[in-house]
């Protein structure tokens, strides 16, 4: 390779490895943290904040549910009277009862609503902010947003690593301990599932 392409490719490797770094930086830190938190989850202590009530639904609403019909107003209701977030409901019907599960990152919440009598019940878990992050960290019941911003972190992860590695590859030979030191942290995590893992 002549000294005039490799400046060039130099140059583009160097530019790639820092946005790529910078693209990262608060998901690295993020992943980081909630992998040690991942790691000792039997040690970490939560106790969960439970909120229970119950409420009587307004007429209308009775009505439509009569009908199998689940309005955004009857949603929007719900959601000003239990203070939970109601937009992404999974809803199951039976003859008796409507029930709503709205899972989410660090917590879960339901809604009962009997058809008959126009009883709601509902219950609010909040199991704390190292439940949050680790939910987020395996993309628990985050959503289509945090989906792709996990898949677009990891493809700047890779880009990050490998633009690191080949710039390792071009400073290497003014920089002895790089290539046992690169080698270490690629055999050793194999070394360790070998012989420790079950």
């Amino acid at each position: 390779m002549n000294k005039r392409l490799r400046a060039r490719w130099l140059k583009r490797l160097h530019q790639w490895h820092w946005i790529s770094s910078a693209l990262c930086l608060a998901g690295m830190l993020l992943f980081s943290i909630t992998g040690i938190t991942l790691n000792h989850a039997a040690d970490i202590e939560a106790t969960p904040v439970v909120r229970h009530g119950t409420l009587a639904l307004p007429d209308n609403w009775r009505t439509s549910l009569q009908d199998d019909t689940l309005s955004a107003g009857l949603l929007d209701w719900l959601a000003s009277e239990t203070d939970m977030d109601t937009a992404h409901a999974e809803a199951q019907w039976d003859d008796m009862e409507l029930y709503l599960s709205l899972p989410r990152p660090g917590g879960h919440g339901w809604i009962a609503i009997d058809r008959e009598t126009g009883e709601v019940e509902f219950e609010d878990t909040d199991r704390g902010l190292v439940a949050l992050l680790n939910d987020l960290h395996k993309g628990r019941d985050s959503g289509v947003v945090w989906f792709w911003f996990i898949d677009i972190f990891a493809v700047a992860c890779l880009v990050f690593s490998l633009t690191g590695l080949v710039l390792l590859w071009l400073h290497g030979r003014h920089r002895p301990a790089t290539w046992p030191i690169t080698g270490a942290g690629l055999i050793l995590p194999w070394l360790l599932l070998l012989a420790f893992v079950p």
